[in-house]
């Protein structure tokens, strides 16, 4: 299908959209023609974006990825510059992100408003074809109420970025990490702030079972890295983690009617008061782009343009292995179709290992007042390619508001001489825009809906209260087994007891018994003693009567005269 529109408001263009299918793959072809010579902002496949007398300033946009950097002093100019790069890089058909610091990019949803600046820019640069337009864009907002959403979860921040932004010590770093991979392994999925601080109670009451596996885990480091995320809350990191999570591809958008490509705004006027969470969020975004979008090689246009704003907050502080990370990240992701442009006030922001990367470059005045404030002048003034024609460290220090020093890459990637050029006006409106208009915005977007939302899946937090009540249910059940247990031996105690009391009063009782037979038994004795007794006084009281005696001795004569007679007679019989 092919799509022809004439531009008739000063324009002078031609503009063929042909849209056809291959291999089931949409693709859209825009061809931009001159109609009468005159001047725009993206042609020939070239996005201009300065002049001065002799000569225009252009970005070849297949070099667009070989990075850039825009850099000078505060009003310099650098935001009029982010924006006129931007509205090129969506006429481009270049999809765009940008960080709003100070909230006056949302203008670019606007037709710009012509003023007298204005006027005169267009006629001091002889801009032919310049035009006042909107732009196609997309609010989003950490916090959600600027715009859409951007949310993560806390696995896929990662321990290293985690630590940056809780500022951990290596020690605390090496806890969290643990932690981390204990979450890995038991299938504990880490999505908010609520899951971690879940887990970090929940491995620091099992540390001992822990500590043998993965390493030292102290009370000490648990305790403080849950203190700095109680902190991270305090200052809107609840609003950061959670589901549904952003994804990148929702960047990555062209407008139904133009086919430009959609300005990306992130509302930032609030998280840049926190200048840790700040840089962490965009380490974290800028990693999460390199690990999302697949390799592509060399394209004839980017298929995504990143502008970091206030770059400088990136490196502060930053540890050497992160850092390491982000100038990897730098020298392969144009691999990947992604240019980065990194906005600062001087060059020597930006580590010399990231800056020898920006192909790109535009320098606006820098102030000085120090000798570290020289040196980085003469720095900034290395960093092009010399032009015989200027004085450049003269020029860094007198350019004029919206005027700069450019040099970007020709054809074969090669560093062009340095010019001094007025950048070119913004097409759309400056400044800030009212609630009530960003609202409307925000809901016609093509992506309401699906980040406003705040979903509470099941997660680490649920999965560890549902193991701590399983852990204490059996805890329960144990204790109530063990009261049980206490209880039978109790009563079997008890019963042993009573048994032994029982044994003990028989036994009492067969004693008592005995001895009551032995005290019978003693006075059965005593009373036979005392009846013998009685007896034996009576015998003896009849032995001491005269006839007793008498009629004694008369039996006794008798009873000896019977035995002699009987003694005899067998005396007799024994010797016949």
């Amino acid at each position: 299908m092919i799509h022809i529109s004439k531009n008739t408001n000063k324009s002078k263009q031609l503009t063929i959209e042909i849209f056809f299918t291959f291999n089931n793959i949409f693709f859209i072809i825009y061809l931009n023609i001159i109609l009468f010579g005159g001047t725009i902002m993206y042609f020939n496949e070239k996005i201009l974006v300065g002049k001065n007398d002799e000569k225009e300033a252009y970005i070849i946009p297949k070099m667009a990825n070989r990075h850039g950097i825009i850099s000078g002093a505060s009003g310099s100019g650098k935001t009029i510059t982010l924006k006129v790069l931007a509205e090129s890089f969506s006429d481009a058909r270049v999809p765009v992100f940008l960080v709003d610091v100070k909230g006056d990019l949302a203008g670019t949803a606007l037709n710009g408003v012509m003023n007298s600046n204005i006027e005169n820019r267009i006629e001091n640069l002889k801009l032919e074809g310049y035009q006042l337009k909107k732009y196609p864009t997309t609010f989003w907002d950490v916090y959600g109420q600027y715009g859409h959403p951007i949310r993560t979860t806390v696995k896929k921040v990662g321990p290293k970025l985690l630590s940056k932004m809780l500022e951990l010590s290596d020690a605390q770093e090496g806890v969290l990490t643990i932690a981390f991979k204990i979450a890995e392994d038991e299938g504990l999925e880490l999505t908010d702030l609520k899951d971690l601080r879940s887990l970090l109670n929940y491995i620091g009451d099992k540390k001992k079972d822990y500590s043998l596996s993965y390493g030292n885990i102290t009370t000490q480091s648990v305790g403080t890295i849950q203190r700095n995320i109680l902190s991270l809350q305090e200052e809107g990191g609840d609003f950061f983690f959670g589901k549904p999570d952003f994804e990148i591809k929702d960047f990555i958008h062209y407008d139904g009617d133009t086919g430009n490509g959609q300005i990306n705004i992130l509302h930032a006027s609030t998280l840049f008061q926190k200048p840790n969470l700040y840089s962490t969020f965009l380490l974290w975004l800028l990693t999460y782009l390199y690990n999302s979008m697949p390799e592509v090689g060399d394209l004839n246009k980017p298929k995504l343009v990143f502008f970091i704003d206030e770059a400088h907050l990136l490196f502060d502080n930053i540890p050497r292995t992160l850092l390491n990370s982000i100038i990897q990240i730098v020298k392969l992701i144009r691999s990947k179709g992604v240019g980065l442009y990194f906005i600062s006030q001087s060059p020597s922001d930006v580590p010399d290992e990231i800056l020898s990367q920006l192909g790109n470059r535009i320098q606006h005045v820098l102030r000085y007042y120090t000798k570290n404030d020289e040196k980085s002048i003469k720095a900034a003034a290395n960093s092009f390619r010399m032009n015989p024609k200027l004085d450049i460290v003269e020029e860094i220090k007198n350019l004029g508001t919206g005027v700069a020093l450019v040099s970007f890459q020709d054809e074969k990637g090669n560093p062009e001489m340095v010019e001094k050029v007025t950048i070119l006006p913004p097409q759309s409106a400056m400044g800030a825009i009212e609630d009530d208009l960003r609202e409307e915005l925000i809901k016609r977007s093509y992506l309401y809906g699906k980040y406003e939302y705040k979903l509470d899946d099941e997660s680490a937090f649920e999965k560890i209260e549902k193991v701590k009540d399983e852990e204490e249910q059996k805890k329960k059940e144990e204790e109530e087994r063990k009261q049980e247990q206490k209880k039978k031996e109790l009563e079997e105690k008890e019963a042993e007891k009573q048994r032994k009391e029982e044994e003990r009063q028989r036994k009492e009782a067969e004693k008592e018994e005995l001895r009551q037979q032995k005290e019978a038994e003693r006075q059965r004795k005593e009373a036979e003693k005392e009846a013998l007794r009685k007896k034996k006084e009576e015998e003896k009281a009849k032995q001491n009567n005269v006839g007793y005696k008498l009629g004694k001795k008369v039996v006794n004569k008798a009873t000896n005269k019977i035995i002699d007679k009987s003694l005899n007679k067998v005396l007799k019989n024994f010797f016949k």
